[in-house]
């Protein structure tokens, strides 16, 4: 008997499309696991169907049994714990994923895991373009993890104006950490990068002109970046300083460059 409050049994139609993300995101044996979570015993010709099928079998006998949609949201939210996952960006991946076959019916896949009611979207591509469109981009350019932590509140509401802005200070942020120096902007990126610094962050061994030359024009980059991006939108009002979704996708793919440069770099005695 459904609960008080229970959302009502979903279409064999969301169930299927949901159980297909959510099979991508599962290895084979794991699913007898998340079967027994929904209190559901397969027979052993179950084990020959695909991850998809089985959990969507699964799904549709505990649906039965209880007449609500509870059993689908406990699946979602066994799978999508983010401590099941290797790295945040295959999270990310799969976050967005499932979020979009929800969305139809009126939820989605928090930033943590859970599982949220959201306004119900109408339309598929309405759907697809409120499951955070710019991240599922992101994770497919394989944007470094820093990015996508600093900019999420921004993303998700799709802010590019803050979300530049937060991705250029994260950049800054780390090269502060690695270096020990102060300051903000070209005066950071001197004091980190600079051959005449030492540098105190190098980004290859400076044995010769052309790596000489590689860190200078890194450390150039740097200026740029926190020069373009930063300091006009830290300071020009937003309706002056508009950042087309483009140019949020190709700074955000900049900044993630950047990251894993300084995650690579050889930090010298300071």
């Amino acid at each position: 008997m459904a609960a008080p409050n229970a959302p009502p049994p979903f279409s064999a139609s969301t169930v299927e499309m949901v159980c297909r993300a959510l099979g991508e995101a599962v290895r084979g044996h794991q699913i007898a696991n998340l079967i027994a979570v929904l209190k559901v015993s397969e027979d052993a010709s179950e084990a020959r169907n695909t991850k998809w099928k089985r959990l969507f079998n699964a799904v549709a006998a505990a649906q039965n049994r209880q007449r609500d949609g509870r059993p689908l949201l406990r699946l979602v939210g066994e799978v999508m714990q983010p401590v099941r996952f290797e790295s945040p960006d295959e999270f990310e991946a799969h976050r967005v994923a499932v979020s979009e076959r929800l969305l139809l019916s009126g939820y989605r896949v928090r930033e943590d895991g859970k599982v949220a009611r959201v306004p119900r979207a109408t339309t598929l591509s309405e759907a697809q373009q409120r499951a955070d469109a710019l991240r599922a981009e992101l994770a497919r350019r394989d944007v470094h993890s820093d990015v996508l932590h600093f900019c999420r509140a921004e993303l998700v509401q799709q802010n590019y104006f803050h979300a530049v802005l937060e991705a250029c200070k994260s950049v800054a942020e780390k090269l502060r950490d690695l270096s020990g120096a102060q300051g903000d902007g070209a005066s950071l990126v001197d004091a980190a990068c600079s051959l005449s610094s030492g540098p105190i962050v190098a980004f290859n061994a400076l044995a010769t002109e052309w790596e000489r030359s590689e860190q200078t024009g890194l450390a150039t980059l740097l200026k740029g970046v926190f020069g373009t991006f930063r300091n006009p939108t830290a300071h020009a009002p937003k309706v002056l300083w508009a950042t087309s979704r483009r140019d949020a996708l190709d700074m955000l793919t900049l900044a993630s460059m950047l990251h894993r440069r300084l995650d690579a770099a050889t930090v010298r005695k300071r």
